[in-house]
């Protein structure tokens, strides 16, 4: 199959196209310089005759989108319309990524695919928008959620926390905040196993199983870069106010991928004792 990655050089494209390629596939990788999806209508032309397009673009600074909403929703929602418009003229399937921002994050159970959206932040309006414009313009699509991501190709709080378990004594991590880390080489797999299953269009979770909070990820991380984890300790989102609100639940549900028979991605501890020595070199 022929595939056309945008936002190839970021933190998930990266992965996303080594890992399609490592499957077989023929992928076309494109950065902003390269496919700018913000930058007016695309022609079928644009997409090289790809039979599916992955898009990875995204404005991903979810505080500074509080005072640049215009912008980040022309990145997060006008690109993806533009994409999806160019998908359905030249008849190529979308996988558009999404985000567990796009929720309110004050549940008590995994948010279902189809749970009613309430997004609290700019950022997460902007990506819900971007999933409006995709399912209305790309009949073919799949839209995948995804929440703390890391990986080995951009910064990410694994990283970080690494790095400043090398310089601290001690580090103050939110423990009022629950979520699913997420490796983005298992997001890149998990793509790879829904075009595989020829999984019909629809909303899909790509997050890990299980959930913890940034205190648990802090210490996990934390041991896997041979520090004490003792030197972690907890603390309210309180403390550490930010422009955008965080939310409190994000953890996501896996049922459309297991009602079509594809797996869904492991314990999130268990794929991070995997992906710690790739993400932490």
């Amino acid at each position: 199959m022929q595939i056309l990655v945008t936002g190839a050089s970021g933190m998930l494209g990266t992965d996303v196209v080594t890992v399609l390629r490592d499957a077989g596939h023929d992928v076309l990788a494109r950065s902003r310089a390269e496919l700018d999806i913000t930058a007016g209508p695309i022609t079928p032309e644009a997409l090289a005759g790809a039979d599916l397009v992955v898009n990875c673009a995204a404005w991903t600074a979810v505080d500074a989108a509080e005072t640049a909403e215009a912008d980040a929703f022309t990145a997060n929602a006008v690109g993806p319309a533009n994409l999806a418009r160019a998908c359905a003229a030249a008849g190529a399937r979308l996988v558009q990524i999404s985000t567990d921002y796009v929720f309110a994050g004050d549940a008590g159970e995994p948010y279902a695919e189809d749970a009613p959206i309430a997004p609290r932040s700019a950022y997460g309006r902007t990506k819900a928008a971007g999933e409006w414009a995709v399912r209305a313009e790309a009949p073919e699509h799949w839209i995948l959620r995804t929440a703390w991501l890391y990986g080995a190709h951009g910064p990410n709080f694994a990283a970080t926390m690494a790095r400043l378990a090398g310089e601290k004594d001690s580090l103050s991590v939110v423990d009022d905040q629950v979520g699913q880390p997420t490796w983005t080489g298992d997001v890149a797999r998990l793509i790879a196993a829904l075009i595989a299953a020829g999984a019909p269009t629809g909303t899909y979770h790509a997050t890990s199983g299980g959930h913890g909070s940034w205190f648990d990820f802090a210490r996990a991380v934390v041991a896997s870069a041979g520090h004490d984890p003792a030197k972690v300790t907890p603390t309210d989102s309180a403390s550490f106010a930010r422009p955008a609100p965080r939310p409190a639940w994000s953890v996501l549900g896996h049922t459309a991928l297991t009602a079509i028979g594809v797996e869904p991605i492991g314990d999130w501890r268990e794929r991070w004792e995997q992906a710690a020595a790739v993400v932490l070199g």
